[in-house]
């Protein structure tokens, strides 16, 4: 349910709804619009009273249900599309974001050549993986700790906010205390303990959607970091399993409208896992920012025949160089910037 408030309320009224709704035994969730604020109230409604019982109160305007399955990840909670913010980055906002870096952290001199290399040509994130979830056991894995060391090393010589997979609860404060923004990857995309824990931290979520994960389950994944108390969560399309066979996955770019039209959540691209070619990047990104993504996420590596890990899909620097001159007017095309 959504409770929707009489405007010129203050915080005191704000505050006695929520007493309200959790003695209902519902969890409150402020949602602040421009012209109106509303109370979203998520719980099992079974056995608890009906919370349209509220609109009695002279501050609530009404009370309305949620015909979504994701409560807080819906357009119906919240109209105007929700802005991250990292640092002085804004992500959901006109101009598209793009994150670039190796897919895997390598050595300290590799992740700051990329980072100052993607920086120039105007990435405003840098990614990289410290640790990696292998198809095969004996892949390399990552340098986990000492990886992420290599990350913060380069966001201080950079200034660049820092992107990097968290795997496992256990590790969760540890890789938070390094990066900026959380991203749980495909093979966790339903692992709910891990969400619930993510969301916990107070920092910025990337989450990618699984390989055989429907529009829903992936709201629904979204919706259990948002339900911890993280508003900030950014949704990933970076490809699905088809009967395809000549690129790696399927890139869904259908996802992005639909993922607009259902929720507030900004959209992210992945056309490097997407495509798993590099020559197919270029054209999936355009595609991407295109049909409305809010950002990218590409992979760049100085030297891809050498690459611990996907190295087939990673960009050179003087490639992704060329690829963001190329974006700028398609960016321009659908009324952002990049």
């Amino acid at each position: 349910m959504i409770i929707i408030l009489k405007s010129g309320i203050g915080d005191a009224e704000i505050d006695d709804v929520c007493r309200r709704v959790t003695e209902m035994g519902y969890a409150p969730h402020i949602i602040r619009g421009e012209f109106k604020t509303i109370v979203a109230a998520v719980g099992e409604e079974r056995g608890r009273p009906d919370l349209r019982l509220l609109e009695a109160l002279e501050t609530v305007e009404s009370v309305i249900p949620v015909q979504q399955p994701f409560k807080l990840a819906s357009r119906e909670v919240r109209q105007e599309p929700t802005e991250v913010r990292v640092h002085d980055v804004v992500i959901g906002g006109k101009v598209v974001v793009v994150m670039a870096g190796p897919c895997s952290v390598e050595s300290e001199a590799q992740v700051l050549e990329v980072a100052g290399r993607v920086k120039e040509s105007g990435a405003k994130i840098l990614r990289g993986g410290a640790f990696k979830p292998r198809t095969s056991p004996y892949a390399f894995q990552g340098l986990k700790e000492q990886g992420l060391k290599y990350l913060a090393e380069a966001r201080k010589r950079t200034g660049l906010p820092v992107v990097t997979e968290v795997l496992e609860t256990e590790s969760v404060e540890m890789v938070a205390e390094y990066t900026d923004i959380l991203q749980i990857g495909a093979r966790n995309i339903q692992n709910f303990t891990l969400l619930r824990r993510v969301g916990e931290m107070g920092k910025p979520v990337l989450l990618k959607r699984g390989m055989a994960t429907s529009i829903q389950e992936f709201l629904l994944s979204a919706e259990y970091i948002l339900a911890a108390g993280n508003p900030d969560v950014i949704l990933c399309e970076r490809g699905i399993r088809t009967f395809e066979t000549t690129t790696r996955f399927t890139l869904d770019l259908n996802a992005v409208p639909v993922l607009k039209k259902l929720s507030h959540l900004p959209v992210f691209v992945d056309p490097s896992h997407g495509t798993g070619h590099w020559d197919l990047v270029a054209p999936m990104a355009k595609g991407a920012v295109a049909c409305g993504a809010d950002g990218l996420i590409i992979e760049v590596h100085p030297k891809p025949e050498e690459a611990l890990s996907d190295g087939p899909q990673s960009l050179k620097p003087a490639k992704f160089a060329q690829l963001m001159r190329e974006l700028r007017p398609v960016a321009e095309a659908v009324g952002r910037s990049l």
